[in-house]
């Protein structure tokens, strides 16, 4: 039976599984074994796949794919992982400085230390700030951005019971019911079609406290990239957070979004850093999963 070599790798709480075209030189992932594969009870386990390969002109490619199995957005914590992994096997033509594509797109980014890197993002659109919401008879304050992904982020200071919006329900993020909220949210209407990934924040002195639910895995997981990049621009414009901004994960990692905005007040140089780092690697066989 034909093995499958992998790394399995996590940024800031984002886990991943990555697989390298070089060492597994015929093998090509399918869409609907992708869950298999991230299935946490009866495959490795993940909130996504990366799946890695050669260029002649850029550092490396990099495929994404959400644990259900789609494709089509950018993954911050996973493109991390990804010039990580490049970096540890070899393919960096220039240091610690690295050009990959992923989806037809070029981007960059660099590793900063040991474990520590960072990716650069184009530049986000669509912002729309400070409109209503309601979602399991609660009522909230939202505002919007696209950075690669769809995001909704949510001040939990800005949930209320009621119409009247008195009292915000929740004091703590921990406490949040962040599925349930995550998910209505995630499919409401006005997000239609492709919906939305929804990050709930909390600021405590100047520290963004982030939690995140994640189309596609349909789930909370414990951190989310482009999510973070999302809700550090909008508690720039919203409440005058300035760059660096630095953030907290559920599982308590640190990430650090910093960017820059013009006269014009358009976003540029928008960049992610925080953990990524190798937890273990392994083999499977093709045939548990391909028939």
């Amino acid at each position: 039976m034909k093995k499958i070599s992998f790394t399995k790798m996590s940024g800031a709480g984002n886990d991943f599984i990555l697989l390298d075209k070089k060492i597994n030189p015929s093998f090509e992932l399918v869409p609907d074994v992708v869950g298999k594969l991230c299935h946490r009870r009866t495959g490795i386990g993940a909130d996504g796949i990366l799946v890695i390969g050669d260029h002649p002109d850029f550092d490396f490619t990099m495929e994404y794919y959400n644990s259900d199995g789609s494709t089509g957005t950018l993954c911050g914590n996973g493109a991390r992982c990804a010039l990580w992994y490049a970096q540890i096997s070899g393919r960096l033509k220039k240091g610690p400085l690295a050009r990959f594509i992923s989806g037809d797109v070029v981007y960059s980014g660099e590793i900063l230390a040991e474990n520590r890197v960072k990716f650069n993002l184009g530049n986000p659109k669509d912002f729309k700030f400070n409109f209503d919401l309601v979602a399991c008879e609660q009522y909230a304050l939202a505002s919007f951005v696209h950075t690669g992904s769809p995001h909704v982020v949510v001040n939990i200071q800005q949930i209320f019971g009621d119409i009247k919006r008195k009292d915000p329900l929740y004091k703590e993020i921990s406490k949040l019911p962040v599925y349930d909220l995550g998910r209505e949210i995630r499919y409401l209407p006005e997000f239609a079609p492709g919906g939305t990934n929804v990050n709930f924040i909390d600021i405590k002195d100047g520290i963004v406290h982030i939690r995140t639910y994640e189309r596609g895995v349909e789930d909370e997981t414990l951190a989310c990239g482009t999510g973070s990049v999302a809700s550090a621009l909008i508690c720039y414009f919203n409440y005058g957070l300035k760059p660096p901004v630095t953030l907290i994960t559920k599982n308590g990692s640190q990430l650090v979004v910093n960017f820059e905005v013009d006269e014009n007040k358009d976003v540029k140089n928008v960049s992610l850093s925080g953990p990524a780092e190798v937890t273990f690697s392994g083999e499977f066989f093709q045939t548990m999963y391909f028939k």
